[in-house]
């Protein structure tokens, strides 16, 4: 199929289009953008600076893709923005590049859905299968592992990190890391229980939901620290490898400033 530019979008010549690509009215396409085959830009939607689209993705009006980072340290380098494929990105969403303090990219994934008015700031890294819902920001260098899903208002701290499958209720505030299958709650956010909706969804097992259920309890009610749940685990056969990926997580987050593990390349 032939790709359709409507007449009245303004798609700068150099910038590189798949076949089967949709671009609406009133859309910007910059020089330096790719759009993958069969990716839509239904219509108001501008893609600045070095932008990479994938396939199949689906882009609403009003978003804005690739605009400079919102950091005053920002020299004004070819960062970029880089996304995969089959994502919907919906009304008046932001997706800035990167600065120049990590790899020089704000990444996306595959299969993610970011609902309107979210905002994903510079130098952030989300992997596959999340769910961003309405009015989320992320602050700058925030990571967010594969099935994690954050509800609408929420506000996450630069340099955390959103483990994954887990799920942050609506009007948190993040200013920690989110460890993995754990659902957050609260001002600021704290686990409360692990997130059995998605570990269901998943088909994680029923012995691997006990297990990682046991290691919350371990952890956040009785307190008994990280060593010794990891021992405890241990001598009750619970060490599977979801719980040790938890544990490593836990680990990690406790090494870093503030509850951050990623603050530790913020302060190198």
């Amino acid at each position: 199929m032939a790709v359709y530019i409507s007449e009245h979008a303004q798609v700068d010549p150099r910038a590189e289009i798949a076949d089967e690509v949709y671009i609406g009215p009133f859309c910007v396409v910059g020089p330096q953008a790719r759009i993958g085959r069969g990716t839509r830009l239904e219509n108001s939607v501008s893609l600045m600076g070095r932008v990479t689209l994938g396939e199949f993705n689906c882009v609403f009006p009003g978003a804005v893709i690739g605009g400079d980072p919102q950091d005053l340290s920002y020299g004004g380098s070819d960062t970029e923005v880089v996304i995969g494929d089959r994502n919907t990105i919906r009304e008046m969403v932001t997706i800035n590049r990167a600065s120049e303090k990590e790899s020089g990219v704000t990444s996306l994934g595959s299969d993610n859905l970011l609902m309107a008015c979210s905002h994903v700031a510079h130098d952030c890294r989300l992997a596959d299968h999340i769910v961003i819902a309405n009015g989320t920001l992320l602050g700058g260098h925030v990571h967010i592992e594969e099935h994690a899903s954050l509800s609408g208002g929420t506000a996450v701290h630069h340099f955390a990190t959103i483990g994954a499958f887990s799920f942050v209720s609506g009007l948190s505030r993040v200013r920690q890391d989110v460890p993995p299958y754990m659902l957050v709650d609260g001002t600021p956010a704290r686990p409360r229980c692990i997130n059995v909706v998605a570990l269901k969804r998943n088909s994680f097992s029923t012995d691997v939901i006990e297990h990682l259920a046991e290691t919350h309890r371990l952890l956040y009610r009785a307190k008994v620290g990280l060593e010794n749940a990891r021992e405890i685990l241990r001598a009750h056969g619970q060490l599977v490898p979801e719980v040790r990926r938890l544990l490593d997580f836990v680990e990690y987050q406790h090494g870093g400033m503030h509850g951050r593990s990623r603050e530790l390349r913020s302060a190198a």
